[in-house]
């Protein structure tokens, strides 16, 4: 009998470590899951695995050969992620291809973001990267075709997607033209989704580029579709002047656009 007691000691014994155990590892496991949803960025809804996003993908020997080996001649420029450059593939379709750059202040998150923004933007004046404007070059029938499809963008961004979307690096770097001039919005990195009930948005983390950003942003981090208008006004005077946002006169540095165009009227 005393051995019947001590078997049936020993199991419950054993019973309530098994489950003390079990128990401490559904709480670790809860824990984990806990730390890793705090860790979700500002806008979770919009980062998912690139594999989720329907689209064409080409493996690097085909991009290499697209781009003549990344060259230089095919650069276009560089975008917050890295080196933008032109590709045809072998349909012969023109491609644009985005290299992340070890040394880009941007990673995963802001790259997977585009990817999925992209994939569901469908607009004439939204990508397509084929050309970097060149205002100076341009003639004023020109420029007006460009402000306006740089305008018909931002309205879909701001109003008739299905997805409301804040650009927040508008600038003249991710404003580029297709052979038949059209503009084409680009660059997607730092966007973000407004739900139906807002009206603005706040950020410990700025981003964009200083001179197209709207003060409201540049000081408090906060953001609106009013920040991409701001934005989008800057790129108007520099298309009219045909000068970037820091102004150069006399070959010297001569301050920012927007204060060089202020004073100006203020002296009128």
């Amino acid at each position: 009998k005393d051995n019947e007691n001590r078997t049936r000691s020993t199991i419950i014994i054993v019973v309530s470590i098994v489950a003390c155990l079990f128990l401490a590892f559904c709480i670790g496991i809860y824990a984990m899951k806990r730390r890793k949803q705090k860790k979700i960025p500002e806008n979770p809804a919009i980062v998912v695995d690139i594999g989720a996003v329907e689209s064409i993908q080409y493996d690097f020997g085909e991009i290499r050969a697209a781009t003549n080996d990344f060259s230089d001649d095919n650069k276009l420029g560089e975008g917050g992620f890295g080196a933008v450059y032109r590709g045809k593939v072998v349909n012969g379709e023109e491609i644009a291809v985005k290299r992340l750059s070890k040394d880009s202040g941007q990673g995963d998150i802001e790259f997977k973001n585009e990817v999925l923004l992209v994939a569901k933007l469908q607009h004439r004046n939204l990508v397509r990267l084929l050309d970097r404007i060149k205002s100076s070059n341009l003639d004023w029938d020109t420029r007006y075709k460009v402000i306006a499809g740089i305008a018909k963008g931002v309205l879909y961004l701001h109003e008739d997607s299905r997805l409301q979307i804040i650009h927040r690096d508008l600038k003249t770097s991710n404003i580029l033209l297709d052979k038949d001039m059209n503009p084409k919005i680009s660059d997607f990195g730092m966007a973000k989704l407004i739900v139906s009930d807002e009206t603005q948005k706040s950020t410990s983390r700025i981003v964009g580029t200083y001179g197209y950003m709207a003060p409201e942003y540049a000081i408090y981090g906060r953001f609106s579709v009013k920040s991409d208008v701001f934005s989008f006004g800057v790129l108007i005077l520099e298309i009219i002047t045909g000068q970037r946002k820091i102004f150069v006169q006399n070959g010297q540095n001569s301050g920012d656009l927007l204060s060089y165009v202020i004073l100006r009227q203020l002296l009128l």
